[in-house]
């Protein structure tokens, strides 16, 4: 049997993964949307590198994984 401290610290530490979750939800503006469409926000170094390389690999592969239009492999997008 768990004694009552461990109880408490128990209830302590799921009460406090319960409310962490919460803390992160938000509510955004459409005013404010500006700002978080920045392209600094963006979590690739290099967006340039990363378009070029997923249209290389749509190209190759012959699908399109959701990234843009969807053609053949031929690479004649």
């Amino acid at each position: 049997m768990m004694s009552s401290a461990w109880r408490w610290k128990l209830m302590l530490v799921v009460i406090l993964l319960a409310i962490v979750p919460l803390a992160a939800c938000a509510t955004v503006e459409p005013w404010q949307r500006g700002r978080l469409a920045d392209p600094a926000m963006i979590f690739d170094e290099d967006g340039a590198s990363v378009s070029y390389m997923t249209h290389w690999q749509e190209a190759r592969e012959g699908a399109a994984g959701g990234y843009g239009v969807q053609s053949g492999g031929c690479g004649c997008k």
